[in-house]
């Protein structure tokens, strides 16, 4: 994808600051969290890391992925704490990072966070096409569950087995085969606008996987048995819906539709009421995707079985909403979404997901839930997503963060061998399989490496919370867990932002002490949709002589806290000249509050344009925004080329 082509690079920060009382911030950054959670795919890398990797302690690894079965499997996504690339959640993981592209553009682009989007998908999307050697055939793990379990070492040591698995006509796995199809139809059409040959390939690759899925039916993990242990399936009828529908969405063909019309009792998508929706169990996903369908009035004569696609849909938002006539999912005390014992928050995120999307869909179409309980609007969906993410935030009996390096508190001891042993650009000298054990598994100390963005199993049923890397069921984090959280918090973000600490895009960010939230004179804020302006052009030193570049100032809003005044300022950054201009560098002085749209340097005060906007046409603009209190920031050039 070539974002150069973008020539602005938006930044919209909307602030709306609540204040409820408690301890515990009511409304979080959720801005930064979104940050920290792409970081996470980063830490979960594997190949040869580009240039741009923001996770400085992570280097090269799995470079000889495929070597032994002769084809090229370098690349792809480690899943949890260990270094097993495991095909059915990873292609999970891609097709809700997908999803959330797709369902929250407006809100991840006003972010600067399309860009980071985009690689983690693509990160995932290259790897599928380079495993999809033939039509029917499709490599879908590399490494082994057992023998990497019993090495403690990091990535970039690795001695245990890299052995490769794979499907075939004699060795089907629809379920595997089927999410891969619908996370690269789902990836399509989230390149679409960016890059529109790559997302035709993706789609060639989609239909092929598919048809082998659907033709050639079976589990995966009867024909890779090594996988049995870990991510053994439920079954496939959920994943040939699921790739149906997103072929569907993303081609606009209405076999696919037809498919999932004619299939709909015999696969259980109209029978099948639930309340998990994860990397085994599609079912939800598809209910509410179909409904998407039927409420904007495309179902044509597939209407009726579309309805029973949405009533199961309603049972499952119902059942999070606790308005489900008693069957309901379990909570915890403190408000918690309970499924399973083992790694619960990837059951919290991806229910928060569905029903952040399902309320999208009902509030484009002036509907609303029915409930056995009651009519629910929208909103209330939404106010069940922020109790969600704000548990995960810190709002909870523990007061921590279970997304690791967000707030003050977090946990230390996270179950990730990376994570847990010193970078190799720190300790240059391998350490071995069971020598990590010994020297690093078992320390009481934190782990030297925090892997921002991490969303750990999370606490029982009770709340209960215990920080120890050998409790791997509650601090291991996973690709399936994360995944979701993207869409969830730019729509967060987009509704409740407040004012947090900035990010620094370009290096790993540091841990964050708790904000205070407070509320925000919305009529005040209206009244300075028509912002007192203050345009000029600055004077050039003598580093950009010569370069005729615009500064734009304006204030779009401003709020009163505390007897404070805040304001939210917006600068333009305009080419006025006939060349192109890169490498732009510019100082910010008297910055006392946050700044998006630009990446910070090394340097003090300085910084440049964002990494797909590095060069700057004429008549091209770039905006950035800051919030601070008192005078506005000085901008000036300190260099360019």
């Amino acid at each position: 994808m070539n974002m150069k082509n973008l020539n602005i690079s938006l930044c919209v920060l909307l602030i709306a600051l609540v204040r409820l009382g408690g301890s515990a911030p009511s409304s979080f950054n959720y801005g930064d969290a979104l940050d920290k959670s792409l970081l996470f795919f980063e830490a979960q890398r594997s190949g040869k890391l580009p240039p741009q990797q923001r996770l400085k302690w992570r280097g090269d690894s799995g470079l000889q992925d495929g070597f032994q079965q002769g084809v090229d499997l370098v690349g792809g996504y480690y899943d949890a704490g260990d270094h097993v690339k495991f095909g059915l959640p990873m292609a999970y993981s891609v097709t809700m990072l997908a999803w959330g592209a797709i369902e929250f553009s407006k809100e991840i682009t006003n972010l600067n966070q399309m860009g980071h989007t985009l690689w983690a998908i693509k990160w995932g999307t290259d790897y599928f096409v380079k495993a999809h050697t033939q039509p029917n055939v499709l490599w879908g793990q590399v490494g082994d569950g057992v023998s990497d379990h019993y090495c403690w070492e990091r990535a970039e040591d690795m001695t245990t087995s890299r052995g490769a698995y794979k499907i075939d006509e004699q060795h089907p796995g629809s379920d595997l085969a089927g999410e891969t199809a619908a996370a690269l139809a789902a990836a399509a059409l989230a390149f679409r606008p960016y890059n529109s040959s790559y997302s035709g390939l993706l789609l060639v690759h989609a239909k092929q996987l598919f048809t082998f899925a659907d033709r050639f039916r079976g589990l995966y993990d009867d024909s890779i048995s090594s996988a049995q242990q870990f991510y053994d399936s439920s079954g496939y009828s959920d994943e040939l819906l699921w790739a149906a529908t997103w072929l569907h969405l993303a081609t606009g063909d209405e076999y696919y539709l037809k498919y999932v019309v004619d299939n709909a009792v015999y696969m259980g998508g109209t029978g099948w009421a639930m309340k998990e929706f994860s990397w085994d169990n599609k079912y939800a996903g598809v209910q509410i995707l179909l409904t998407k369908i039927l409420l904007e009035g495309k179902a044509g004569p597939y209407a009726d079985t579309l309805k029973q696609y949405q009533a199961k849909a309603d049972y499952f938002s119902c059942a999070c909403l606790q308005k489900n006539d008693g069957y309901n999912v379990q909570k915890t005390p403190g408000g918690l979404l309970y499924v399973r014992e083992w790694n619960n928050m990837q059951y919290v995120s991806s229910a928060s997901f569905l029903l952040a999307v399902y309320s999208n869909y009902l509030s484009a179409t002036k509907a609303n839930l029915n409930c056995p309980d009651g009519q629910t609007q929208p909103q209330e969906l939404l106010n069940f997503v922020k109790s969600q993410a704000d548990y995960i935030l810190g709002n909870n009996p523990a007061d921590m963060s279970y997304l690791v390096g967000y707030e003050a508190k977090y946990p230390l001891h996270v179950h990730h061998r990376g994570a847990s042993i010193a970078s190799i650009f720190s300790l240059h000298s391998e350490v071995g399989c069971t020598q990590g054990f010994e020297l690093w598994y078992n320390r009481a100390e934190s782990n030297p490496n925090v892997i921002f963005g991490a969303l750990v199993g999370g606490p029982d049923k009770n709340d209960g919370f215990s920080d120890d890397r050998s409790n791997y069921e509650q601090t291991e984090p996973t690709l399936s867990g994360s995944a979701p959280l993207l869409g969830i918090f730019a729509k967060l973000q987009s509704l409740y932002g407040n004012i947090g600490k900035g990010y620094n895009h370009n290096e790993s960010p540091t841990p964050q002490q708790k904000t205070q939230s407070y509320n925000q004179d919305e009529s005040q804020a209206s009244q300075k949709k028509t912002p007192s302006t203050y345009t000029g052009k600055k004077t050039a030193s003598k580093t950009s002589e010569g370069a005729p570049v615009q500064f734009l100032h304006s204030i779009s809003s401003s709020w009163t806290v505390g007897g404070a005044t805040y304001y939210r300022h917006r600068v333009i950054i305009k080419n006025t000249s006939s060349k192109p201009i890169s490498d732009l560098k510019l100082v910010v002085k008297d910055l006392t509050g946050s700044l998006w749209g630009l990446s910070s340097t090394e340097e003090k005060d300085t910084y440049e344009l964002p990494q797909w906007q590095k060069v700057l046409n004429p008549g091209s603009e770039c905006i950035f925004v800051y919030v601070q209190g008192g005078p506005q920031a000085k901008v000036s050039i300190k260099s360019f080329q």
